[in-house]
């Protein structure tokens, strides 16, 4: 292990980041509709991300789920800044409040494959499988 003046491993990545609770899980969870969670929760991943699936669950256009997908995603990535990550590094499955993100991010990226958008897919798939190769493995199959 290389170390340096400040103690501890100098060669080991960022550290993991965990997402503080949303409340759109809660309603989610209790059956409310994932586009009333938006309405109540516009900044939630989760809640972009229920619709997203929601909408590819009942057959709708895929250019619909990549536009939920996306905005689900970007909202991550605000959230994800937010709780100090620096564009890169573990953002557990395991973590609860890390789904919705990880949601968003596997949706964009089968939504990007199902409209011909090779390298969205590429880089979502790939940004996926670094974030958590669990989250890869469970929601793309």
């Amino acid at each position: 292990m290389t170390s340096g003046p400040f103690g501890g491993d100098l060669m080991a990545g960022p550290p993991p980041t965990h997402l503080p609770a949303d409340p759109a899980d809660a309603e989610l969870a209790g059956g409310d509709a994932p586009a009333a969670v938006v309405r109540r929760h516009p900044a939630s991943p989760a809640a972009w991300a229920a619709l997203a699936l929601q909408a590819k669950d009942a057959g709708a256009d895929d250019v619909t789920v990549y536009a939920y997908a996306r905005v689900g995603y970007h909202r991550s990535l605000d959230m994800l800044r937010r709780n100090g990550w620096k564009g890169h590094g573990p953002v557990p499955w395991e973590h609860e409040a890390n789904r919705g993100f990880l949601r968003s991010l596997a949706l964009l990226a089968l939504a990007a494959r199902a409209i011909g958008e090779t390298e969205e897919w590429e880089r979502c798939s790939s940004f996926l499988r670094d974030s958590s190769a669990t989250a890869a493995d469970e929601l793309l199959g």
